[in-house]
């Protein structure tokens, strides 16, 4: 979530400290938004009245602006979102990364700290601002800000109030990254992903709720120490809502193709003797107790975005546990957004595997439908 307190408005101020990279004796431009580096990653070359080291050093041979491919912008600073923009920068994913927070001293202290580091990761262009208009031809907007649940507050009056806050937030996205793909992280991830859908009125090809990655990374996990083997070798999903009505697909938990149930045909019921069911408890119970350790998750999400980026802006049509829409599937008829194995490209979510589950998973997925549907039924746009 983002570090900013209450509600994140949009602003279109624009920041008056921002760094100069003109030589000496040109005239004045228009203001730029904090950070920003003007016409593109780097600097233009100007024509110099004056000798200076820069012009004496560089001969511009081309004025032509950067265009960015891969562009992608992350609203909100917090630990999440900082999360988020390491993990996409050490990947090397983007050639520009723009972020967006309304707490402009944090914003600011973030960028420099990244874009002090960017050498080491052949960053070209960290950028950052209050106003929007940094953003302007992203291919990919990741969300992390929203508000935080106060003490006493029901689930249904938080959501209400981030419905406020993405009203602001996705319609100034879509005024300058109007072709872009959402990945949704902000909690309730899954309500917050139908909400953005609705708002954005963009195919819900284009709109991903970050969903379920993660809880089926964490299961993999434990499944692999169980085992004594890595969890990339452990396959296994966890579907449904991000949060306590997850559904575990245990009929499909393999290791080389084995399925577990083969071995022990009460994996995953009350009637196992070894109790794998704790494994999905386990899942369920982790981001609270790293949360009572540490005060918040951040690195673990900020992975599985970047995972989920790299699948988009790299084309590479993997399968991941993302939140859509999906009605019609499963024998669910509301517009619910809950995670499903989908296969991630250059266009978003491209297909939606047809997973076969049993008659209990399916009766679970859609109780975990109905928990989503009781409170957003209730919301107003």
């Amino acid at each position: 979530m983002s570090g900013a307190v209450g509600v994140l408005w949009a602003s279109r101020s624009v920041a008056a400290a921002r760094a100069s990279f003109l030589c000496q004796g040109m005239a004045p431009v228009p203001r730029q938004p904090a950070c920003v580096p003007r016409r593109g990653a780097w600097p233009v070359t100007p024509v110099c009245k004056m000798a200076t080291v820069k012009c004496e050093l560089l001969k511009n041979l081309n004025s032509e602006e950067a265009v960015h491919r891969n562009k992608v912008s992350i609203i909100g600073t917090g630990s999440v979102g900082m999360a988020c923009a390491v993990s996409i920068l050490v990947r090397g994913l983007s050639d520009e990364l723009a972020l967006v927070d309304v707490a402009e001293g944090k914003l600011k202290g973030e960028t420099m700290d990244l874009q002090h580091g960017s050498p080491f990761v052949r960053m070209p262009s960290i950028v950052s601002s209050r106003d929007y208009r940094v953003t302007a031809n992203s291919n990919l907007v990741v969300i992390t800000a929203g508000a935080r649940q106060q003490k006493g507050e029901t689930r249904l009056n938080l959501v209400q109030r981030n419905v406020a806050i993405f009203k602001s937030m996705i319609s100034n996205i879509i005024q300058y990254s109007p072709h872009c793909k959402l990945i949704v992280v902000s909690n309730p991830v899954d309500i917050l992903t139908y909400v953005a859908w609705k708002l954005s009125e963009f195919p819900k090809s284009r709109v991903i709720g970050s969903g379920c990655n993660l809880d089926t990374a964490r299961f993999r996990f434990l499944i692999g120490q169980r085992l004594g083997v890595h969890s990339e070798s452990c396959h296994g999903w966890i579907l449904g809502e991000h949060g306590d009505s997850s559904v575990p697909v245990w009929s499909g938990v393999n290791v080389a193709g084995v399925p577990l149930k083969s071995l022990n045909s009460g994996v995953g019921t009350d009637q196992d003797p070894e109790q794998w069911g704790n494994v999905h408890k386990d899942v369920i119970a982790s981001a609270y107790e790293i949360i009572k350790m540490k005060g918040y998750t951040s690195w673990a999400i900020g992975l599985s975005v970047a995972d989920l980026t790299e699948s988009v802006l790299r084309n590479l049509r993997r399968v991941h546990p993302v939140s859509t829409i999906i009605k019609g599937l499963y024998g669910i008829n509301e517009e619910v957004s809950l995670s499903v194995p989908c296969v991630l490209g250059e266009n978003g979510i491209t297909d939606l595997i047809k997973v076969k589950l049993t008659p209990e998973e399916e009766t679970h997925l859609k109780k975990s439908a109905e928990t989503l549907w009781q409170i957003q039924k209730d919301l107003s746009f």
